[in-house]
């Protein structure tokens, strides 16, 4: 399994950034896909997921407006528009194609920075 993430920046805060991952090693249409993040100093957190069809999804409140998450299974790939970024989102984003209490691969993470 692997799964590279990228799109992550250096943003001010009110800045959009699209974060990028690829999966390989599994059947990518059959699995929910999630993005998670991991702040300094905190857990890693759970922010979006899209199911494996018809493509419904959840977010955490906390991003509810400002994150879309998407794929495109025939690129093996799942987005996520984040819009209006502020410091405190400031992170390493994960994706994954299994639950955090499940998830035995990792990608390296995108590092999204936001600050002025």
């Amino acid at each position: 399994v692997m799964l590279v993430e990228s799109g992550g920046g250096l943003v001010q805060p009110g800045d959009s950034l699209r974060l990028s991952c690829v999966g390989s090693g599994f059947t990518f249409s059959d699995y929910g896909l999630y993005w998670y993040r991991q702040a300094p100093g905190k857990e890693r957190e759970w922010v979006a997921i899209i199911f494996k069809y018809p493509g419904i999804t959840k977010y955490i409140d906390s991003v509810k407006g400002r994150f879309t998450i998407w794929r495109d299974n025939a690129l093996n790939t799942v987005y996520l528009q984040m819009n209006n970024l502020n410091p405190e989102e400031t992170a390493m984003y994960y994706c994954n194609y299994r639950p955090l209490s499940e998830a035995t691969y990792w990608g390296q993470g995108t590092q999204v920075t936001v600050s002025s």
